[in-house]
């Protein structure tokens, strides 16, 4: 063979090699395959944690429904939903009764996403089997946040994904446009507010990890820093929600608008192996494949996909390079998963970012992969096998929530629900049973969520003195009661 024919051989072997290994990494495997591979994941972490209630130990003890653990269990129940096995579905209600189906730490008054992630699950078990103590304590948790005046709780992006979807499926269930619009209160206020200018990049659509990276703070190139699994989480946190708001929930267009902005802004920097770097827009600064971001983006654009929300040529394409990228150099053959970078905040967290280290906690990389399989196996014509209902279609006969804040000086908002529109008095009392103030007396009013202010007045406009009071709510046959107090 002739050097000319030699050469023209090589070539053509090597654009043959290179067009086949393009073609290769976007092949679709099928469903069952996608499936086999959730399973081998997900058993390999409940073999390591039998005991769904036992502590996480790292550098301090940490019950084990904190946010990385509630990430797992979104995770585990997209994979229930497709792969029904009884085991994953006891896995979870022994987590949740183990938790007593309460917020991490068992606080009904915090107001910090991470404690509440936890609440995405039991509220989906809920769904299942519609038990009230499932859905009760993550409920009046975030009523109290409904009534609450502050917007400014989700300061750290990655918070959007942990509480987001709690607001929306509350809303859902309870058809109460009150969580939607609180809601979207604090995303944007997240968007728009936190730091110099909200945390949102119009022109990258890009989300910075708080305010610490704001500009003019800049990666080593000079590029903003954006955190891939930071803006992970917000992408799972839009799909999550649009996923289950009704079609004319308020701001779903704006949500959409979002998620489509930045999965246009993932493609041109998405790797030739399917993986997105830790920095999205320094490939140098801690570059590497990161297994986390890389699950939370592929779920979020393939769920895109299979929602008809994404074009298929462009975004079809790009998630299933980053499946195939997850199982062919991230799962190992016993389920480990490989290249998750530990929690932080921002690329030199965790590092070194490797195939064999261990991170901190494994427990939120796999739930994107669990999240990030579901959509793939849906996109290779696989089939939910278990849908959530929604069980309670509206509030509870009659439901008085506690009033916030309680003390109070001098001003609270009072809230309740009634299932159906029916007579109401709502009325301050003091301790000797003395009208002090009343707000309605035998006033028609329909279902759904009512709230008023009171502000430590008496009928006659004057300040009440320090001290205990009583709301009474009548509405129909029903009374209940709370205690107040007034603290100048």
């Amino acid at each position: 063979m002739n050097s000319m024919k030699l050469s023209m051989f090589v070539m053509f072997f090597t654009v043959f090699f290179v067009l086949t290994e393009g073609v290769i990494a976007q092949n679709l495997p099928s469903a069952d395959e996608v499936v086999e591979k959730m399973i081998l994941a997900n058993q390999y972490f409940m073999n390591k944690w039998p005991d769904p209630t036992v502590d996480i130990v790292t550098d301090k003890r940490r019950p084990s429904n904190i946010w990385t653990r509630a990430t797992y269990y979104e995770g585990l129940m997209a994979l229930y939903r497709v792969a029904p096995q009884k085991a994953y579905y006891d896995y979870a209600v022994d987590w949740g009764e183990g938790h007593r189906w309460r917020p991490a730490y068992g606080d009904t008054w915090t107001k910090n996403a991470d404690n509440q992630c936890c609440g995405q699950t039991y509220i989906e078990l809920y769904q299942i089997d519609s038990k009230s103590e499932r859905i009760g304590s993550i409920k009046e948790t975030i009523d109290r946040m409904v009534i609450d005046d502050n917007n400014d709780a989700w300061w750290w992006i990655d918070a959007l994904q942990m509480a987001m979807p709690i607001f929306a499926k509350l809303g859902a269930i309870y058809q109460d446009s009150l969580y939607f619009n609180k809601m979207y209160n604090i995303y944007n206020y997240t968007k728009i507010q936190h730091g110099t200018n909200g945390l949102y990049n119009p022109e990258d659509h890009l989300w910075w990890r708080d305010k610490d990276f704001d500009s003019p703070y800049t990666a080593p190139n000079g590029e903003d820093t954006y955190w891939s699994r930071g803006n992970g989480w917000v992408l799972t946190a839009l799909a999550r929600v649009l996923d289950v708001m009704p079609k004319d929930a308020p701001h779903r267009d704006e949500y959409m608008t979002t998620f489509k902005e930045m999965a246009e802004a993932l493609i041109p920097i998405q790797r030739e192996d399917g993986f997105w770097n830790v920095s999205l827009h320094d490939p140098n600064d801690f570059g590497g494949r990161e297994t986390s971001g890389t699950a939370f983006f592929t779920f979020g654009l393939a769920w895109g996909v299979n929602h008809g929300l994404l074009n298929e040529d462009k975004f079809k394409t790009a998630a299933i390079k980053g499946w195939n990228g997850l199982v062919n150099d991230a799962l190992h053959d016993d389920g480990f998963l490989g290249y998750v970078q530990s929690t932080g905040k921002q690329p030199s967290d965790g590092q070194p970012v490797t195939y064999d280290k261990v991170p901190n906690f494994e427990d939120y990389g796999l739930g994107a992969f669990l999240l990030a399989g579901s959509e793939i196996y849906q996109m290779a014509g696989g089939t939910a096998q278990i849908l959530l209902t929604s069980p309670c279609i509206q509030p509870v006969e009659v439901t008085l929530y506690a009033a916030f804040p309680n003390p109070l000086n001098p001003i609270t908002t009072i809230t309740y629900s009634l299932a159906e529109t029916t007579l109401v008095d709502l009325t301050i009392y003091n301790t000797l049973g003395k009208k002090v103030f009343t707000f309605y007396q035998e006033e028609w009013q329909g279902t759904g969520h009512h709230q008023v202010i009171w502000r430590g007045i008496n009928n006659d406009g004057r300040s009440v003195p320090s001290g205990n009071y009583i709301i009474q709510l009548k509405a129909g046959s029903a009374v209940q009661n709370q205690k107040i107090t007034i603290i100048k």
